[in-house]
């Protein structure tokens, strides 16, 4: 009798330990980003099937829409500043050493996302900027090439036609509402009561990739945007900041986000979504919890969250008024290609 209650044990403790083995199946590996972006999804997720790291991932990932100008709102060909230029920000995350490397304000480079693990690995710093970011880039042996595309020529001929409406300035002469400008500020005694207004306000204006990979013993997220159409040159949104557009830990998991990001870095939610489920929380409801933080503040904002945690758990939120369901891409051994799954959005 003892005997068989040992083999027993021996039993369970087996299927308890391998319960994949006998056809349980696990949720870890996970590729998570935000948006219908599946071929991003895809690329990452086929670089974890040939043996490459979670950094790989992220990077094959965010680099693969960068390459197919995901929604014209990732790579080059997109946004283009009042100048008529368009700039790169770019973040990736390493979660086991909390590395990080971004750019912001990138130009001539199209490689936003290697560039900014350049910046990780080949630096002591966490961001470089402007000129000096393309410059580091092209002495890391990135190739300099024209971000401009016929297409976003032309979209900004057609908002400079219309008096360059809408814009982001305000309290400045001439009148921003009626004027291109070149401005100057007003006296405060002059300001104007200035509504808290998103003048991009759908989803393909902020339709950064955020994207989350969760391994079997690391983490890593990134992110890559060209930022807000037709935004005061020099602007840097949520994107490139840890914390805002991205953060993991390989001890919980990782957030990444999507929106408005000039609101978005006043609240960093996905930091705050990660120490929510490092407390315990379910991933969906740390992305809800850090999304209506901001929603009280800016009940017009317009963003959303996905989260995972080191488990393979994962789920998504979204406050954004006029969206009425946010998509996301995930893809883990449980499913057998990606999936795009939806989640209502607070309005």
């Amino acid at each position: 009798m003892a005997a068989r209650k040992c083999i027993l044990l021996l039993v369970i403790c087996f299927i308890a330990c391998f319960g994949q083995i006998l056809g349980q199946k696990t949720s870890v590996p996970l590729v998570i980003n935000t948006w219908g972006f599946t071929n991003a999804t895809e690329k990452a997720w086929t670089a974890l099937r040939n043996d490459g790291s979670v950094l790989d991932a992220v990077e094959k990932g965010c680099t693969e829409c960068e390459a197919q100008q995901c929604d014209f709102t990732v790579g080059y060909g997109g946004s283009p500043d009042e100048h008529g230029e368009t700039t790169l920000d770019a973040l990736i995350m390493d979660g086991t050493t909390l590395d990080v490397g971004a750019v912001a304000d990138l130009r001539r480079v199209k490689n936003a996302i290697s560039v900014a693990r350049s910046v990780m690995e080949h630096t002591t710093h966490t961001m470089l900027v402007g000129e000096q970011a393309s410059a580091f880039a092209l002495e890391m042996g990135f190739a300099e090439s024209d971000l401009h595309t016929h297409r976003s020529i032309e979209q900004w001929i057609a908002w400079n036609n219309k008096k360059c409406q809408p814009n982001y300035r305000k309290n400045v002469s001439p009148d921003p509402s009626k004027s291109c400008g070149p401005y100057k500020p007003l006296n405060p005694a002059d300001w104007k009561e200035t509504p808290s207004y998103s003048p991009h306000s759908d989803e393909f204006d902020h339709d950064t990739i955020g994207m989350i990979v969760i391994g079997a013993n690391a983490t890593a997220g990134g992110s890559s945007t060209n930022g807000a159409l037709h935004k005061v040159p020099g602007r840097v949104g949520d994107a490139p900041i840890a914390g805002a557009g991205v953060y993991v830990d390989s001890e919980v998991g990782g957030a990444a986000g999507t929106g408005d990001g000039d609101i978005t870095m006043r609240f960093l939610p996905s930091y705050q979504a990660v120490e929510y489920m490092r407390g315990g929380m379910a991933p969906e409801k740390a992305c809800q919890l850090a999304l209506s933080r901001i929603g009280k503040k800016y009940p017009n904002y317009h963003g959303a969250l996905v989260c995972a945690n080191i488990k393979g758990e994962y789920g998504a939120a979204c406050h954004w008024p006029g969206l009425d369901k946010f998509p996301y891409s995930i893809r883990n051994p449980t499913v057998k290609s990606t999936t795009v799954e939806q989640v209502d959005c607070q309005q």
